[in-house]
C-alpha cells in the first residue's frame, strides 16, 4: 500500500471527494480544512488532533469521525501510526438520512470514536477494501462500497450514547485544562466565535498583553486571529446553509456577522462562491428542521 502524508501546499477547502487512503501520521505545520467527514483508523499508536479549540486524542483500532470543514491539525503521535484517511463528501453523508445523533454531533464540531474496539478487524478489512474501490481513475464509488460505507456510519450511530438535549443546542466543546496559550485562545474562539470578539477579552481571559496574544496565536498556528475566527464562522455558515432553510441574512447572524456585505465579502473569499451559490450546490433532500441551528447573536 502506498502511504500519504498531508501536502502543506494544498490550498484551503479544496475537496478530497470520495477517498481512502492509508497515510503516515506527523505533526502538522497548519490545520486543514475541507468539506467532507473523514473517518480515521489507526493500525497502532495514537495520533492526537487540535479541532474545535480543543485536544482530542485517537487510540489505534477505534473508528474515529468528524466534520473536516471544522480546522484541525495534527499536533501529537505516539508510535509514528499509519492511519486510514477516508474522506466522504458532504452532500452524500446528509443525504444517507443517518441517525440524528450522529449528524448533529459531527455538524456542531464532535470527535466521535467508536466505543467497541472488537470492530477492528472488520474495520480494517473495510478500508482496505475502500482503498482499493476508491483509488485509480473510476468516476463514481461502486454501490457496493457507498451501502458498505452507509451501513458502518449507521453501526457507528446505533453504538453512541444517547445526547442530553441541552448538548443538542451547542457544539461539543473540550476544557482548557493541559492547553498552550495558544490553544487555549484557539479554544476561546470555538465558543464565542458567534459572538462579538474583542482582542481584549480574549487576551484578558488567557492572561496574555493583547499584542503579544495577537503575534503568539500566528506563530502557534501560522494565521492570523481574524483568519481563525473567519473559518470558524464560514464553517458555521456552510452547515446552516446546507442542512436549513434559513434565510441567509439569519445565517449571517448566526455565524457571527453583524453585517450582510462583511458575510458575503468573508464567505466568498473562502469558499469563491456565494451563499446562494453554496446552499444550491450542497442541497440535501433531508428535513431542515432536524439541523436547526441556534438563535442568531449580535456579533462583529
Amino acid at each position: 500500500m502506498q502511504l500519504h502524508s498531508f501536502n502543506h501546499a494544498r490550498p484551503d477547502l479544496a475537496p478530497y471527494g470520495f477517498s481512502c487512503e492509508l497515510w503516515k501520521a506527523a505533526p502538522m505545520r497548519r490545520p486543514d480544512r475541507h468539506n467532507e467527514i473523514e473517518l480515521n483508523l489507526l493500525r497502532r499508536g495514537s495520533l492526537t488532533y487540535l479541532l474545535g479549540g480543543g485536544r482530542v486524542t485517537l487510540p489505534w483500532g477505534r473508528l474515529g469521525a468528524f466534520w473536516a470543514a471544522i480546522p484541525h491539525q495534527i499536533i501529537a503521535s505516539e508510535d509514528h501510526p499509519e492511519y486510514f484517511v477516508v474522506t466522504l463528501p458532504l452532500v452524500w453523508f446528509l443525504d444517507c438520512r443517518l441517525p440524528e445523533g450522529l449528524v448533529e454531533g459531527l455538524l456542531h464540531g464532535q470527535f466521535v470514536v467508536d466505543p467497541n474496539p472488537e470492530r477492528y478487524p472488520l474495520d480494517q478489512w473495510l478500508c482496505e477494501r475502500w482503498e482499493r474501490d476508491l483509488g485509480g481513475p473510476r468516476r463514481e464509488p461502486p454501490t457496493a462500497t457507498l451501502l458498505e460505507l452507509q451501513a458502518r456510519l449507521h453501526r457507528l450511530a446505533d453504538d453512541l450514547p444517547a445526547r442530553p438535549p441541552e448538548a443538542r443546542a451547542r457544539p461539543a466543546m473540550l476544557g482548557t485544562g493541559g492547553l498552550s496559550k495558544g490553544e487555549q485562545m484557539a479554544a476561546y474562539i470555538a465558543r464565542h466565535y458567534q459572538e462579538r470578539v474583542v482582542i481584549e477579552d480574549l487576551a484578558r481571559a488567557v492572561q496574555l498583553h493583547p499584542n503579544y496574544a495577537m503575534s503568539l496565536f500566528k506563530r502557534t498556528f501560522r494565521m492570523t486571529l481574524v483568519d481563525y475566527l473567519t473559518q470558524y464562522r464560514v464553517s458555521h455558515a456552510q452547515r446552516l446553509l446546507a442542512t436549513t432553510d434559513r434565510k441567509i441574512v439569519d445565517v449571517a447572524l448566526d455565524s457571527g456577522y453583524a453585517t450582510l456585505s462583511r458575510f458575503y465579502e468573508a464567505f466568498a473569499r473562502a469558499c469563491g462562491c456565494s451563499p446562494k451559490q453554496y446552499r444550491n450546490q450542497h442541497r440535501t433532500s433531508q428535513s431542515p428542521s432536524v439541523h436547526q441551528g441556534r438563535e442568531p447573536a449580535v456579533t462583529e
